[in-house]
């Protein structure tokens, strides 16, 4: 019972987002989502120490300014995530503009497969709805979500621009599938992980990062394409901004490789943020796993 009436919340909250205007949406997408925050305090302590960890040098003040910005776009990836259903191959340039496409164009050629690098910025769930909608339908990694019923709701959401999901736990064989056919897979990058990970540096502190993104591209040769989401307020729009294909470390040493080639991903994304630090979701504990003897950076 509990299972179908999340579902039932969980659909009547799209559908009557999704039957908005776009505009009134995003409103009251950024309304809910102010809302939802001020209930959980919780939230914002962590928000507060994550960027302390990475801004050290800023005010509180400008902190508490990433912070609302944060909100707002968390609040609006929700609203432009009901209008899916109204978003196509004609009209998505009025939402989503996109930048650099020789890079991804170039990476695909090659024929070895394209693996996306990209983390949780501005609308992130848009980002690969609309590159289907371009033309250029992928894979993605996703965690299920424990309601199977609700997990198919947003799934169906997300799918229908053509792309395909890939469940995380249990992702290596599908994505050697995609890769070897010249695919492309794009992989959220930028939380924390225990799990086949490696130590690297993000903000200038160690932070447990997964390095089966790095061990993929090292056995398959796929390129390893940045693809994020930005919102530019100047256009009034989103921009998919794809860069060249990140250079891979090679040498005989194939674990130290793997370090290597993480904490080049983790620099690159660390750039995304710096340059739009409140369109990451900053309420991750991304520094939670720490090495072995340091001590916990959050508080109980």
């Amino acid at each position: 019972m509990r299972e179908w009436l999340e579902y039932f919340a969980a659909w009547i909250g799209l559908k009557a987002l999704g039957v908005l205007p776009r505009r009134a949406a995003r409103f009251i997408g950024a309304s809910v989502a102010w809302f939802a925050y001020s209930l959980w305090p919780g939230l914002d302590r962590i928000c507060t120490l994550n960027l302390q960890i990475a801004f050290p040098d800023l005010t509180g003040e400008k902190h508490r300014q990433i912070v609302r910005g944060m909100i707002r776009q968390v609040g609006w990836m929700a609203a432009e995530f009901s209008q899916f259903p109204k978003y196509t191959s004609e009209n998505i340039a009025r939402v989503v503009i996109v930048d650099g496409f020789e890079n991804f164009d170039a990476a695909r050629r090659r024929g070895k497969g394209v693996l996306f690098l990209t983390g949780h910025m501005s609308a992130w769930e848009l980002a690969p709805f609309a590159q289907a909608l371009y033309g250029y339908q992928l894979h993605f990694l996703v965690r299920p979500i424990a309601n199977q019923h609700v997990d198919a709701l947003i799934n169906s959401y997300r799918c229908s621009s053509g792309n395909q999901p890939i469940e995380k736990n249990r992702s290596a064989r599908s994505i050697l599938k995609v890769l070897g056919e010249g695919g492309t897979v794009g992989i959220l990058s930028d939380h924390n992980t225990s799990v086949e990970s490696v130590f690297v540096p993000f903000f200038g502190v160690l932070a447990a990062t997964a390095s089966g993104l790095a061990r993929i591209a090292l056995r398959t040769d796929a390129a390893v394409v940045p693809g994020f989401l930005s919102w530019d307020p100047g256009l009034r729009k989103y921009r998919l901004r794809f860069d060249p294909a990140i250079p891979l470390a090679r040498t005989d040493d194939e674990e130290a490789d793997i370090i290597e080639n993480t904490a080049r991903f983790n620099r690159v994304i660390e750039d995304y943020i710096r340059a739009h630090p409140e369109q990451w979701f900053w309420v991750h504990k991304r520094w939670k796993t720490r090495p072995p003897g340091e001590a916990s950076l959050y508080p109980v």
